[in-house]
């Protein structure tokens, strides 16, 4: 077990939001609101008002009338993503991506050339600031887990360091929600038993603790109540898999709607995987009900293929399959992931090649989106739609 405080967990603050502010200074200092049926992100300044990630853009507006309302523009805050992992692997080599705005890094190795922890952190948002123009918080720790705390935490604009002699005295106070996987449906069952805080729960004994949640959750959250995750930074050459998905917001959704949004992503995915060089095996559907809770659906292609419409016609399968569950339970998340990737040469050639397959559309619509812009063209199902359907929300990070 890792002694020092050697983990960061670096954050990117109201991430798509001060993109915006950062690329007009006439928001700066102004609630911002991105996406428009459905709040995608919100500057601190909307947040202090009460809009929320995911709350419907009419209550958003309700509560918050005078924010900006912007479309989300994804190639700016992919290209803004890249160019702070690219501080984050110009600081250590060991860096866990997370999210698009988010990686855990490992920076043990390194006090003796560079410096402490700590002075790694300050240096490593002074550059983010600097080079970027964004503001990240930064939590270090002696653990992944308790980095993410201590980044949530600082927010926003902030760096906190955990001491190892001092992890109790950080981490007992604090509310229940704060342990992560703790999400409102198990944070209203442990409060249901009066369990506020994650001291509360610590003094459990780890059997009660599983009696009450069930064995795996309940293992799991008393070992980090209890400062217990042995999981390193981890990082791989190659992703087993890409993905996006889209917060939905409360209100119900149609079938249609649906399928729109589902569009939308493959034709992302789809796009991503070709750029790459790779083909897909398997397509994953991710579901979050109106009820928190969450269900993965799967299904795997004979070959590999990078073909919008093969890959398409899969999903739509897995969410037509879903339909029930949907319509009975309501939906606040949709999600998608090409799993089980494989390089271009495995993906074989689809003959004949014509316009039926699909083959060629996707070649000419790649190169003229390459030339004029992710949105120079958009299928006829998306013409007049909500300027928030024109992105997912959390794409995977690469």
């Amino acid at each position: 077990m890792r002694n020092e405080a050697t983990v960061l967990h670096a954050d990117l603050d109201a991430f798509y939001a001060s993109v915006e502010q950062r690329d007009a200074p006439e928001l700066r200092g102004r609630p911002v609101i991105v996406g428009g049926g459905v709040v995608l992100a919100a500057s601190y300044e909307a947040k202090a008002r009460g809009v929320r990630t995911a709350m419907g853009g009419r209550q958003a507006r309700e509560v918050c009338p005078d924010a900006v309302v912007v479309p989300p523009r994804m190639d700016a805050y992919v290209e803004a993503s890249r160019a702070v992992f690219g501080i984050f692997r110009d600081t250590t080599p060991l860096v866990e991506g997370l999210s698009i705005d988010e990686a855990f890094l490992e920076v043990g190795g390194l006090r003796r050339l560079v410096g402490s922890p700590e002075l790694i952190a300050a240096r490593l948002r002074e550059r983010v600031r600097t080079e970027v123009g964004l503001p990240i918080s930064v939590g270090v720790a002696r653990t992944k887990f308790l980095a993410k705390v201590a980044s949530a935490v600082s927010k926003p604009d902030g760096l906190l360091v955990v001491d190892p002699d001092g992890e109790e005295d950080f981490l007992l106070p604090l509310p229940v929600e704060r342990l992560w996987g703790v999400g409102p449906v198990t944070a209203e069952e442990l409060h249901r038993l009066g369990i506020r805080t994650v001291g509360q729960l610590a003094e459990l004994e780890a059997s009660s603790a599983e009696r009450l949640l069930g064995r795996a959750a309940g293992a799991h959250l008393h070992a980090l109540a209890r400062l217990r995750d042995p999981r390193p930074v981890v990082t791989t050459a190659r992703r087993g898999s890409i993905g996006s998905q889209r917060a939905l917001g409360s209100r119900p959704r149609s079938m249609t709607e649906l399928d729109v949004m589902l569009i939308q992503i493959v034709d992302r995915l789809a796009r991503r995987l070709r750029d790459r060089g790779r083909g897909c095996r398997t397509v994953v559907l991710r579901l979050r009900f109106g009820d928190f809770s969450r269900a993965t659906r799967s299904r795997s292609l004979r070959l590999p293929t990078d073909r919008t419409a093969v890959l398409l016609a899969a999903a739509r399968g897995l969410l037509v399959a879903a339909r029930s569950e949907i319509e009975s339970r309501g939906i606040t998340l949709i999600g998608l992931s090409f799993a089980q990737l494989a390089r271009g040469e495995e993906v074989p050639e689809e003959l004949p090649i014509d316009w039926g397959d699909g083959a060629r559309i996707d070649t000419v619509f790649d190169a003229v989106r390459d030339r004029f812009g992710a949105d120079a063209l958009a299928r006829a199902t998306h013409l007049g739609r909500d300027p928030g359907w024109s992105a997912p929300q959390l794409p995977e990070h690469e």
